[in-house]
């Protein structure tokens, strides 16, 4: 069978999705959404989609797709997740899931009543590397987990003039922040590699809230989070701690550190190396590479390539008429949406908040 495809949000469709689908036998997308008419002109003609519009809802009702691929703004998730599992699509939406809980519930409800397969887009859950930590970690490599510290510093939203007016990802009523681009990531590979959470405390803050129009110069105001830090309870008893910034004056990237009773694992941002110690042991030095690095026409960046068997793994699942093997699904995503509104009531509550 060929797969038809549907994508709605042309940015990481051209960037990830698209390249990505290249390489996978018996798919075809034959529709393209985009807000902007243009963009999604120019992205169709660029990767040959027959289909393009500026209406996901038309796209929807004029096309019979197997899957439909959301990379829209968090506030159009669940809206467009929904209409599209009732027209009989599959669906992989990126993260954050929804807007809250109440619409990841929702989400999934739908999903399960129509019983159709349903994915977040955490693909650096099929990472080698992270894959590898994930395997020491359920193996008792390193014991048990006492802590975990996450840093995720960037500087793209520290000038007030690098962003155009409303831009989405600095609007929280369209769902943006970090706790959302980032916060999710870091939530959804925690709970993967060590299990659910207990309770949460943190606070997700705007610093930069004046800015203005990068082409314009036009005052506007930014809402959303630029820079949080959070502190999670594992049920294990192990504790996480995530600190993650956009408005630092120099980027360092992701580090991520994991301390067990019997080891320790350091994953390198830019190199990507992993440093793996036991009790006793000098840190060796290590690195797992993604074999779909190699393919031609992938963007750089461990997420554009690490789409690649992810799309590899749902449109294998949707012709054998099977679940995910592997992957994070709706129920994942609700339980990371859990995790991210935590935060934000700890941050106006300042407190501990058990889920």
């Amino acid at each position: 069978m060929t797969i038809k495809v549907g994508i709605i949000g042309a940015s990481f469709a051209k960037a990830a999705y698209l390249p990505a689908f290249k390489h996978i036998e018996e798919v075809e997308v034959v529709s393209l959404s985009s807000f902007n008419l243009d963009n999604a002109k120019n992205c169709a003609q660029e990767f040959n989609i027959k289909k393009f519009y500026d209406d996901w809802e038309k796209m929807l009702d004029e096309n019979s797709l197997d899957l439909v691929c959301i990379a829209t703004p968090t506030d159009l998730h669940a809206p467009i997740t929904i209409k599209a599992l009732k027209k009989g699509a599959h669906v992989l939406c990126e993260k954050p899931t929804a807007m809250n809980a109440a619409e990841a519930s929702e989400m999934l409800k739908i999903a399960k009543e129509c019983d159709r397969i349903h994915m977040i887009d955490h693909e650096l859950r099929f990472n080698p590397n992270r894959r590898k930590i994930k395997e020491w970690i359920s193996r008792g490599e390193i014991g048990k987990i006492q802590h975990i510290n996450i840093l995720n510093v960037s500087n793209g939203w520290l000038n007030p003039s690098s962003r155009p007016k409303d831009d989405w990802w600095s609007l929280k009523n369209r769902g943006g922040g970090r706790m959302g681009a980032n916060g999710s990531h870091q939530v959804d590979l925690i709970r993967w590699w060590c299990g659910e959470i207990k309770s949460v405390f943190g606070q997700a803050l705007t610093f930069v809230k004046e800015r203005k129009d990068k082409n314009t110069n036009e005052n506007w105001t930014a809402t959303a989070d630029d820079l949080s830090y959070f502190s999670l309870e594992l049920m294990s008893g192990g504790l996480a701690n995530i600190f993650l910034s956009g408005v630092a004056n120099h980027a360092l990237g992701n580090k991520t550190q994991i301390f067990g009773s019997e080891g320790t694992i350091i994953l390198e941002d830019k190199t990507e190396e992993i440093l793996f110690a036991k009790n006793g042991e000098e840190f060796k030095k290590m690195f797992f590479e993604d074999p779909n690095s190699s393919l031609e026409g992938l963007n750089k960046g461990i997420w554009n390539i690490s789409v690649v068997s992810l799309l590899k793994e749902l449109t294998s699942a949707i012709k054998e008429n099977r679940p995910l093997n592997h992957g994070s699904t709706f129920e994942d995503g609700l339980k990371n949406q859990i995790v991210v509104d935590a935060v934000f009531e700890s941050t106006n509550k300042r407190k501990w908040i058990d889920l």
